[in-house]
């Protein structure tokens, strides 16, 4: 008997082409869901939502009124960091990461 590459091919493509059912039989358990709100998340996106508006203005009170606040809603808070002149810090950060991943 020959052995064809044609049919090396199709047998290494096999698990590709397998239906959806035959992979979700799988013992590998799905991963941990990621935190909904971080400090990489942008700003506008924490300020739309009411539990991560909450998280932010209880460090940062009054961010969302800041008069160049639509110049620096598309960052994110660590973006933002190095240009606050030292009023978002390290631990500030630590902080606000904290309570953020602690929303469900």
């Amino acid at each position: 008997m020959k052995f064809s590459p044609v049919a090396a091919l199709g047998l290494a493509l096999a698990p590709l082409t397998m239906p959806a059912v035959a992979l979700a039989q799988t013992d590998t358990p799905a991963p941990a869901p990621a935190a909904l709100f971080s400090i990489d998340t942008p700003i506008e996106a924490l300020m739309a939502d009411e539990r991560a508006k909450g998280v932010v203005s209880k460090h940062l009170p009054g961010i969302d009124q800041h008069p160049a606040y639509d110049q620096f809603k598309a960052l994110s808070l660590k973006t933002l960091a190095p240009f606050s002149q030292g009023l978002i810090t390290d631990e500030l950060l630590a902080k606000i990461e904290a309570d953020l991943t602690a929303i469900k």
